[in-house]
């Protein structure tokens, strides 16, 4: 992102106030502040748009930044409607952000995170590579163009320290008879080069592949599971060096995993726990495959040259609540329950037991949120993508992508019709207050009767608990995500809640004081100012019912 230099009105003083300040302090400042904040600092001068795009700096800032996490559910059909790739941002503290990651589309898929940049494979014909706190994005041509069958986990991201380079692997799978579920090349491109890099797979080693491949990315390698049915495990680690372009095989530990339950299926997984390879096992349950028992194992890989295995975690998981492999942030585990809950769980020790009524719950997962969501380790950081935009594999997308695709013309009509009814409730807002001042007057003004006192108290607490203020106005849904969605709505639908009161309240009114046949003037000055806008009511009322937005049929 770049921002046009701002000249200071007095030269004098800049070069006074700014220019006089040590590079080192206004470096040791810059690093604690964070990325938008600096892509702000661009525009002020020379001096400081030289320090943040300085090389050193950028390293410098990404090594301090904190570790964020990252929601990644792909699109799917599910109710009769497709539902778009989504993405939530929690923060250090595990406070889920509601706005949209903009440089997901909705047909993205996230392959890898890596440095604060992420890598997306689409259908068509590209791979992005994108920088989440920049916005800025850069287009790839895919290794093999209308592959049929490709995958998004074929594709691997990450960066090697030792050279300094952001790579992405492809797994080539074998197509040839009796070799199903088994590739005979990686492809291995660098950010900035011409080209794909062919590696062919060393005959002599097992690389099965299984669907939905997770491949972990550390210190120039990349690691996965693959078969290896001669060990206790019935899988081993595979690991593929970007340096030496080398294949190596790494046994798991040794374990006895005989004690659990013949008949209930055991699952594997490779993870990544504070910067190191980690190995995880559970049994699932016979009938529900994607619901976890029993214990779960998990061992870290220490050491490079002597492959150690260390047992990190034995946790004793709930009773068929546990979906999918837990997530780890710094002290906390992060639980996918099976009611569909997202919570956190402090980690005590080693060895200990999930007790979900101690756990914090983060968010709901909406219901088209299923067990192919994944955790993504994440870093806003200033890593630029300019520097690749010569490569000679950088390309633009051949067709239209994201929310301009025909696909989605339907959502994006929901979404702005939604966005219609929300603008429309609100704009009544202040004029909703005003006829309930107006009642309010109208009551006091009114001998003091005991028919009337109970409405005139309904109408006091009803001017003091409007949820939304009327100045208030909600924010464009198609920049939220799916959290940031749900709980607009659910604003909405308690101030249509609200209105529902206040006209019920009008109507008990102005009956009233027809019955008593008073001030005919007054009854007569409601009904005029009242009717229209109780009609405007109505029509927003039904639009937001046809829409599923109100929790019920709304009479007016």
């Amino acid at each position: 992102m770049d921002f046009e230099e701002i000249s200071p009105e007095h030269p004098g003083s800049e070069e006074c106030i700014i220019n006089g300040i040590p590079r080192d302090l206004i470096e040791q400042i810059f690093l604690k502040l964070p990325v938008s904040s600096l892509l702000w600092c661009l525009g002020v001068c020379k001096q400081w748009r030289k320090i943040i795009r300085c090389p050193q700096f950028v390293t410098a800032h990404l090594q301090c930044a904190p570790c964020c996490t990252l929601l990644f559910a792909p699109h799917q059909s599910g109710f009769n409607r497709l539902h778009p790739s989504d993405a939530i941002l929690f923060d250090e503290a595990l406070s889920p952000s509601a706005w949209a990651v903009p440089v997901i589309g909705p047909d993205d898929i996230l392959c890898g995170s890596c440095n604060g940049l992420l890598c997306l494979y689409t259908d068509t014909s590209t791979i992005k590579i994108a920088n989440l706190a920049t916005g800025a994005c850069l287009h790839l041509e895919k290794p093999v163009k209308n592959l049929k069958g490709d995958h998004f986990s074929f594709y691997s991201f990450g960066f090697n320290p030792v050279t300094k380079e952001y790579k992405i692997a492809h797994f080539l799978r074998d197509r040839r008879p009796y070799t199903a579920g088994r590739f005979r090349a990686i492809q291995v491109y660098t950010l900035g080069d011409q080209e794909w890099e062919l590696v062919r797979t060393p005959e002599y080693l097992s690389l099965k592949f299984e669907k939905h491949l997770v491949v972990v990315n550390l210190g120039g390698k990349m690691y996965w599971l693959t078969e290896d049915r001669a060990s206790s495990w019935h899988h081993a680690v595979m690991s593929f060096d970007f340096s030496e372009k080398t294949f190596a095989l790494i046994h798991l530990p040794t374990v006895d995993l005989e004690d659990y339950a013949i008949d209930c299926p055991r699952r594997y997984w490779i993870t990544e726990i504070d910067g190191k390879v980690c190995v995880a096992t559970a049994q699932t349950n016979g009938y529900l495959p994607r619901v976890l028992i029993g214990k779960l194992q998990m061992w870290t890989l220490n050491g490079k040259l002597e492959q150690r295995w260390t047992q990190k975690y034995n946790i004793q998981l709930p009773s068929y609540s546990i979906r999918a492999l837990p997530f780890f942030h710094e002290d906390k585990i992060v639980i996918h329950s099976s009611n569909g809950n997202l919570c956190s769980y402090k980690v005590p020790g080693q060895n200990f037991e999930i007790e979900l009524s101690k756990s914090v719950k983060l968010l709901h997962l909406s219901h088209h949120i299923d067990n192919n969501i994944r955790f993504h380790i994440y870093v806003r950081s200033l890593v630029p993508l300019n520097v690749y935009r010569n490569g000679a594999i950088v390309s633009r997308p051949n067709r239209k992508e994201g929310w301009n695709s025909n696909k989605w013309q339907a959502l994006e009509h929901v979404l702005c019709k939604r966005e219609e009814i929300c603008n429309s409730v609100h704009q009544l807002v202040p004029e909703v207050l005003a006829l309930c001042e107006k009642i309010n007057h109208i009551l006091q003004s009114l001998p003091n009767e005991a028919v009337l006192q109970p409405i005139e108290v309904e109408v006091n607490h009803m001017l003091q608990h409007l949820p939304i203020c009327p100045d208030q106005h909600p924010k464009p849904l198609r920049r939220l995500n799916w959290v940031g969605q749900s709980q607009d709505m659910e604003k909405l639908t308690a101030l249509l809640d609200r209105i529902k009161c206040i006209v019920k309240i009008i109507s008990q009114v102005k009956d009233d004081i027809r019955t008593k046949q008073r001030s005919y003037t007054i009854n007569q000055e409601l009904t005029l100012e009242g009717a229209t806008l109780l009609q405007r009511l109505a029509t927003a009322v039904c639009e937001a019912n046809s829409q599923g937005l109100a929790g019920g049929q709304l009479d007016i």
